[in-house]
């Protein structure tokens, strides 16, 4: 028998041809793996650097929110703020008279030392001048022998008058002897006055209190020689009206418009810290003193009860008649350098607008603006160095507008 396979008319393949089949698989598979590979890497690639682009990114924008200044905002106010202007001012008496003597001579008494009340017209001194009495006597003595030839003329015309009739004396002596007794009479009448006037003199031996008052001084005692006139020197007394004083205080220029004639004030003084008294603006000097540019104004004190004491040293509280509402803002708030004096307020877009402001007034923690802000700005509170026009920030804690407290109201960190 024959172990041959039976020929079905189908060629069959060679052991070579076989094995190619299982070969080219092999290498397909490879290349799609390699391409896949190759897809992976590129993935990975781009990922990586999709990744890194997007870091970057971020951390450009965090270091750009770092830059952003974080800033604290308050508005202006003028809540808190008292329309009174504080001054020292200066006690003076309302009525005040140094006393010189008329004529010249010693002191022989004087009965009224400092602090004693003295009523006008009462003798608080009295001065012996025995030159003017001797003046006196000599003055009057000459008026009688005055008035003796003014008599002795006027009988001598009227006898010469009754001789005319008779033609024993000329119309030539008439008039001579009229006019002699004009004469007469005119002598009689200077030595009249030259009496009175020395009388005059001798009623200034008595010094005597011009109105009701207190002796505030007293600079002469017994046996002291004085001289008339002498106003170089210290005074014999001073009297004092100090039953109302007057207060005197320098307001500066910008004030004088708010301070009105009638405007009331408050006076308080070291010797009385827990006590106030009520002043009146009297006057004003209406002109500025150009070394201070200040204003001078008089107040009418009372001081019927004799408490206060002329010459002393007041703090004036001054009432102010605004126009217009001021406003006041942190003095923190404050930018002063080579352009001047300014605030940094904050726009709606979060930028910084740089503003000239002019001070009205310097409150110590607090600053009065005259003008440069409006009541809905706003303001930096502690303005960082450096900062510009324009400059972009971050708005912390805006207490206008959350209806927190406003800058008046809390304590603030004042730069400086």
């Amino acid at each position: 028998m024959s172990t041959e396979p039976p020929d079905h008319g189908m060629p069959v393949q060679s052991a070579p041809e076989q094995g190619e089949r299982p070969r080219r698989k092999s290498r397909r598979g490879l290349g799609i793996a390699g391409a896949l590979l190759a897809c992976g890497a590129v993935a990975v690639v781009v990922t990586g650097i999709s990744a890194r682009e997007k870091s970057s990114e971020e951390l450009r924008t965090w270091t750009d929110e770092q830059a952003i200044s974080s800033v604290a905002v308050t508005k202006p106010d003028a809540k808190a703020l008292t329309n009174s202007l504080d001054l020292p001012g200066r006690l003076e008496a309302y009525s005040r008279a140094p006393i010189y003597a008329r004529v010249s001579g010693y002191v022989k008494s004087w009965s009224a030392d400092i602090g004693a009340k003295v009523k006008a017209g009462q003798v608080i001194a009295e001065i012996e001048a025995p030159d003017l009495d001797q003046q006196l006597l000599q003055a009057r003595a000459d008026l009688l022998s005055q008035q003796a030839s003014a008599r002795l003329s006027e009988a001598t015309l009227n006898r010469r008058k009754t001789l005319v009739a008779s033609n024993f004396v000329s119309a030539q002596e008439i008039d001579e002897r009229t006019a002699d007794l004009s004469n007469k009479k005119a002598a009689v009448k200077s030595g009249e006055a030259n009496v009175e006037r020395l009388e005059a003199l001798a009623g200034y031996k008595k010094i005597t209190a011009p109105f009701d008052g207190v002796v505030t001084e007293r600079n002469t005692d017994v046996g002291a020689l004085i001289n008339s006139g002498s106003s170089t020197g210290p005074a014999m007394f001073v009297i004092s009206d100090i039953a109302k004083l007057r207060v005197y205080v320098n307001v500066p220029q910008n004030y004088v418009p708010m301070v009105r004639i009638g405007a009331k004030a408050v006076i308080t003084l070291p010797e009385y810290p827990n006590r106030t008294f009520l002043a009146t603006v009297e006057a004003s000097s209406q002109a500025v003193d150009v070394a201070s540019g200040t204003t001078r104004m008089q107040l009418g004190l009372d001081n019927s009860k004799g408490e206060l004491m002329p010459g002393s040293y007041a703090s004036v509280k001054l009432t102010l008649a605004r126009e217009g509402t001021p406003l006041f803002i942190p003095a923190s708030a404050l930018i002063f350098n080579r352009a001047g004096l300014r605030v940094a307020a904050v726009g709606p877009d979060d930028r910084v607008k740089l503003k000239p402001v002019t001070i009205a007034r310097d409150l110590g923690r607090d600053i009065e603006l005259a003008s440069g802000v409006v009541p809905d700005d706003r303001i930096i509170v502690a303005p960082p160095d450096g900062l510009s026009d324009g400059d972009k920030v971050r708005v912390v804690g805006d207490d206008a507008a959350k209806g927190k407290p406003t800058a008046a109201e809390k304590p603030q960190d004042v730069k400086g």
